[in-house]
């Protein structure tokens, strides 16, 4: 039986290396696409030119965006394999044209202490990465 399509990480201008790098590594532990150490051969990772060129080759009902600006819970979208799960900049997040544009499709991981920004971006590639291998998981 051949494997389903892989889940896709899309990070958006990502500023700090070593959560490139911890991603990449979940990436190849879990069959991840990304859009050097010994796990590098096992990761998949595709380059585009801009954002804009990414996004106008997809098809946006396979897109699912994580901002700290919605309510909406990482766990309440249905994802499927070959979905693309689209991060932002460290610093500042997706920018606000995206999430604008694709509110419908932009998620949250909540957090209880209103005084804490947003949880690393690996950290969230991870739980949401693993909800969605989850949901693929029970079918």
């Amino acid at each position: 039986m051949p494997s389903p399509a892989p889940f896709h990480i899309v990070l958006v201008e990502p500023e700090i290396p070593p959560n490139t790098g911890s991603i990449s590594r979940l990436c190849g532990a879990t069959d991840t696409v990304r859009a050097g150490l010994d796990y590098w051969k096992f990761v998949d990772i595709r380059y585009w030119e801009s954002f804009d060129e990414f996004l106008a080759a997809q098809d946006e009902l396979r897109l699912h965006f994580f901002t700290t600006k919605v309510d909406r819970a990482y766990t309440e979208p249905h994802y499927q394999p070959g979905d693309y799960l689209v991060f932002g900049r460290e610093t500042k997040g997706l920018p606000e044209e995206i999430i604008d544009l694709y509110r419908e499709r932009c998620a949250t991981i909540p957090m209880s202490n209103p005084n804490i920004r947003s949880i690393n971006l690996g950290m969230a590639a991870a739980v949401v990465l693993y909800e969605a291998i989850r949901q693929r998981d029970l079918g």
